[in-house]
């Protein structure tokens, strides 16, 4: 079964086109925890800058450098290898050994800062993160200022093109998993196909709301979501439930699939269903693995969106986004862009 990778547009297909990732700091990320470390403790959290490196990799070189066990190593979300980023890793080292930073990572690692914990960082433990993203050769330039606008309103919180794998190849091995024609040992590995296939779902039923003209309409039955939380609850008749979904209080929600009967009811019940009907036999090889039902919110709002005509072609954009959102798609909405990071590998 081939599954297409192509969604629709919220504002309609860009005019413009850019080229990203040129250089590794064209892509900048610069994590966002929601606590602070505690000040004491048997976790070293050290706060690192990495160009081009793997956070996996960063991972595996710390518990080398430290001699322990990666078990003991932790971070709050991957980030990107074609970028900076600067990132929070914990280690667990006793109180009182103390090592020598400046000799850990060399060109493409740098310590920026170190504070003790009492717990391991896990992952997901983050509030989100902030992206100043540099992109090249942008033609129509009025056009992508002109959706830069559009977009402070909100975008599809589709998953972006690195949850399914270059070539869509998660997607194929996910299905593959779920057929019994492979068999993946790492646990990790079989996580990410596996994931990749139900947030290929969710982004199906956004693109069908869209579709049909749905975006801004609560049908009934719909699950809402309190904006900055996961809290979800079934729209109601109360009269003020549109006015608090445009203003951004409350997003539309859709199914990221597993076991058990949908939240949404009725008409919207129906819709999601329709929308999914294809491709029933994914949904049911995801609820023989036991996982449970998840919304998630459609619509994804960068927040404090800024746009720099730095020179003739080259714009710089900054903004922040929750946990679990990609950046891609909000550069997808503002304009059709090359990754020229792909052909440098």
């Amino acid at each position: 079964m081939n599954l297409d990778l192509a969604c629709k547009w919220l504002y309609g297909e860009p005019s413009s086109h850019a080229v990203l990732r040129t250089t590794a700091d064209d892509f900048q990320v610069f994590e966002r925890l929601p606590f602070e470390p505690d000040g004491e403790g048997e976790h070293l959290f050290l706060y690192i800058r990495k160009t081009g490196e793997n956070t996996d990799w960063v991972a595996r070189q710390l518990a080398r450098f430290c001699q322990v066990s990666p078990r003991d190593v932790g971070y709050a979300g991957k980030k990107d290898r074609h970028a900076v980023t600067e990132q929070w890793f914990s280690v667990r080292l006793p109180i009182g050994r103390t090592l020598n930073w400046q000799q850990f990572g060399g060109d493409t690692i740098e310590v920026l800062k170190t504070a003790r914990h009492s717990r391991k960082l896990r992952l997901g433990a983050l509030s989100g993160n902030r992206f100043v993203i540099r992109l090249r050769d942008v033609t129509d330039p009025a056009a992508f200022a002109a959706r830069v606008e559009l977009a402070r309103a909100g975008v599809p919180n589709y998953f972006g093109e690195q949850r399914f794998g270059r070539e869509g190849g998660n997607l194929v091995k996910g299905q593959a998993l779920l057929a019994g024609t492979l068999k993946e040992r790492q646990r990790h590995k079989k996580g990410l196909y596996i994931s990749a296939l139900r947030s290929w779902l969710f982004n199906q039923v956004i693109s069908a709301r869209i579709g049909q003209g749905l975006w801004h309409s609560i049908l009934p039955g719909d699950v809402l979501m309190l904006n900055g939380s996961q809290s979800c609850f079934l729209a109601g008749d109360e009269a003020d439930l549109e006015q608090r979904l445009e203003q951004g209080d409350l997003h539309l929600t859709g199914p990221m699939w597993g076991r058990g009967e949908l939240m949404t009811q009725s008409e919207a019940r129906a819709f999601e269903s329709a929308a999914l009907a294809p491709w029933q036999e994914l949904c049911t090889g995801l609820e023989g693995l036991g996982l449970n039902q998840e919304r998630r919110s459609l619509r994804l709002v960068p927040l404090g969106l800024k746009a720099e005509a730095e020179a003739e072609g080259m714009w710089r954009l900054e903004f922040e986004l929750p946990a679990g959102a990609f950046a891609t798609s909000v550069l997808r909405e503002l304009c059709q862009w090359h990754n020229a990071a792909t052909e440098q590998t």
